[in-house]
C-alpha cells in the first residue's frame, strides 16, 4: 500500500503585529508601568526628605534609656517626701527613757559629764558635742542620735537616729542635698524629661497618635494640674 505522505505543522508566527503585540498584553505593561515609576519616585522623594518621624522615635527611644534610673530615683523618693507629715522619709527614729542616778542640777555640760552619762546607759560610741538648752537640762549629741538628760528627775531620753535603706540617698539626690555639679545633672535630667514629653506625642500617628486618641489623653493630663491649681489655689 503506498505511503500517505506526512503533513508538516503549521508554522507559528513570531512576529509582532504592528502596535506593540496583542491588544490585551499591550493594555497590561501600560498600567504597570506608570504604578512602578510612581512608587520609585515616592521612594526617591522619601529618601531626599528629612526623616524626622524616625529621628524622634530614636530620640524619644535613648532619652528613656537614659532617663530610667533617676526617674525611679525621683519616682521613689517623690512618693516618700510626698508624705513627710506622716514620717521621716530619710531617718527611722526610735525614743525610750530610762531612770539614771542623782544628778547634779548644777553640773556642766561638758564631756566628762556626757560621758559618765553614756557609760551610766551602756552607750558606747563617740560624742559629737553637748549643749545645754535650759538650765535643767542637757543635751548630747551621737554619732546616730542624742540623749536629753533632765537634771532635776534624772530621766534620760535616748533618740536613735538611723538612714532608711535606699530612701536616705534617693532623698539625698531628690532635695538635691549635693548641690554643686549634681544641681547641674538635675536641670539636664529636667530638660530629658521635657524632650521625652515632647517626643512621646509624635511616636504614632494616625488614630492612636496626637490627632486621634493621643489628642483626648493628651488634653486629660494637662487638666490634671490645671484643675488642682483650680481647687487649691
Amino acid at each position: 500500500m503506498p505511503s500517505s505522505p506526512i503533513e508538516a505543522p503549521p508554522e507559528v508566527s513570531t512576529e509582532v503585529p504592528p502596535g506593540g503585540g496583542p491588544a490585551g498584553l499591550t493594555r497590561e505593561v501600560s498600567g504597570r508601568a506608570p504604578r512602578a515609576a510612581s512608587r520609585r519616585a515616592s521612594r526617591a522623594a522619601s529618601r531626599r526628605g528629612i526623616p524626622w518621624r524616625r529621628w524622634n522615635i530614636a530620640l524619644h527611644r535613648d532619652l528613656g534609656y537614659l532617663c530610667v534610673g533617676l526617674t525611679l530615683v525621683y519616682a521613689v523618693s517623690g512618693v516618700a517626701v510626698n508624705h513627710r507629715a506622716d514620717w521621716n522619709p530619710s531617718y527611722h527614729i526610735t525614743a525610750e527613757t530610762t531612770q539614771l542616778g542623782a544628778l547634779d542640777p548644777a553640773a556642766p555640760a561638758s564631756e566628762a559629764f556626757a560621758r559618765s552619762v553614756l557609760d551610766e546607759l551602756g552607750i558606747r560610741g563617740g560624742i559629737r558635742g553637748t549643749f545645754r538648752p535650759d538650765p535643767g537640762s542637757v543635751e548630747i549629741f551621737l554619732e546616730e542620735g542624742t540623749v536629753a538628760v533632765d537634771l532635776a528627775t534624772g530621766v534620760a531620753t535616748v533618740k536613735v537616729v538611723r538612714p532608711r535603706f535606699l530612701l536616705r540617698v534617693f532623698n539625698f539626690l531628690h532635695l538635691n542635698e549635693p548641690r554643686r555639679l549634681w544641681t547641674w545633672m538635675a536641670d539636664l535630667y529636667a530638660v530629658g524629661l521635657a524632650l521625652l514629653a515632647l517626643t512621646g506625642l509624635f511616636v504614632l500617628k494616625g488614630q492612636k497618635g496626637i490627632t486621634g486618641r493621643g489628642a483626648w489623653l493628651t488634653t486629660a493630663g494637662v487638666l490634671v494640674p490645671v484643675a488642682f491649681l483650680l481647687l487649691y489655689l
